[in-house]
């Protein structure tokens, strides 16, 4: 049984282990805001639920549009994440620009339409 948990420990250990400048395939560029590098300021946190809660609000909208990523770093939003159709990625993007203004958006929302059955 001891042995069983060190060769668990080592072999977890060698997982964990990542040489100093070698790039790993879930690395993501540092230049490209995620959800959890929004700053935890009271302004970003306000402007992302003033425009979550348009987004929300608006029912013509898919659930995957209600589910795009609003992310807020100084006062710029980028959004993220799929939607069904062209008309809605301009609808969140809209939402967002009217409460963040002209100029403080970056859409990154992508377009992927519903996905039909087989045999239909």
């Amino acid at each position: 049984m001891r042995l069983k948990w060190i060769a668990t420990a080592v072999a977890f250990g060698c997982l964990a282990f990542q040489a100093p400048g070698v790039a790993v395939a879930q690395d993501k560029p540092s230049d490209k805001p995620t959800a959890d590098q929004a700053k935890n300021n009271a302004t970003d946190r306000q402007l992302m639920q003033k425009i979550r809660k348009a987004v929300m609000d608006d029912k013509s909208l898919s659930t995957s549009a209600h589910n795009v990523k609003i992310i807020a770093q100084d006062g710029k939003v980028t959004l993220k994440g799929p939607v069904k159709t062209e008309e809605e990625k301009t609808t969140v993007n809209k939402l967002a620009t009217d409460i963040a203004g002209a100029g403080n958006v970056t859409d990154e929302i992508t377009v992927t339409p519903a996905k039909t059955k087989k045999g239909s």
